[in-house]
């Protein structure tokens, strides 16, 4: 069975990522079985391009074939933000918790009565040497409550209802948010990329 590295120590993605992935005849190791690796930077102004940084930086690091994303969630009154500075939008070492806070407070700032937002995900796979394998974006429109709700999934997931549903992530099963949200079409990509593949993929 074929491997590759999850470039991310978020434990929620993780998860994530190995469900959608699961029957797709791949193996996963994760960042945890390398606490040695430092944190890729992501300083770039998309989301593709800080994917393919943490790609090529986590594979170089362990010499292995390695699967990031970059995601977010744009919120229209906010002229998009918080974007790609979603996991840092209340500082570093801010919780969720935090960042869903101050986000439904700038948002009631702008007196705005339009609550439409959008995640974006996108998926890259690089190898040891740099070479970019596949790049795949995923989107799922909804809008923003007015309060945190559900106890389920991780990050922003509290706020965000899809489009076509009325429970946001945190309270929808995983099984339907791992059909519908950002990450899972773009995952939708690399899995056809995956099953494409006639041939193994670089190992150290």
């Amino acid at each position: 069975m074929s491997s590759l590295l999850l470039g991310t120590r978020n434990r929620g993605k993780v998860i994530e990522i190995v469900s959608i992935l699961a029957d797709s005849g791949w193996s996963f190791s994760s960042l945890a079985e390398f606490p040695n690796v430092g944190e890729a930077a992501e300083n770039f102004v998309t989301f593709a391009e800080n994917a393919i940084a943490k790609a090529q930086f986590y594979a170089s690091a362990t010499g292995l074939c390695a699967l990031a994303d970059d995601s977010g969630l744009e919120v229209e009154a906010l002229n998009d933000a918080p974007g790609v500075f979603s996991a840092r939008y209340a500082g570093a070492h801010a919780s969720d918790a935090d960042r869903r806070a101050l986000l439904l407070s700038e948002l009631a700032k702008t007196g705005a009565t339009n609550r439409h937002a959008r995640f974006v995900a996108v998926v890259a796979i690089a190898t040891p040497n740099g070479d970019i394998l596949n790049l795949s974006e995923g989107i799922c429109n909804g809008t923003i409550t007015f309060a945190a709700r559900g106890t389920g999934g991780f990050g922003y997931d509290p706020l965000f209802i899809p489009d076509g549903y009325d429970q946001t992530f945190a309270e929808l099963p995983d099984t339907i948010k791992n059909q519908i949200s950002h990450r899972a079409r773009a995952l939708q990509g690399t899995r056809t990329f995956l099953s494409q593949l006639d041939h193994p993929l670089p190992s150290p």
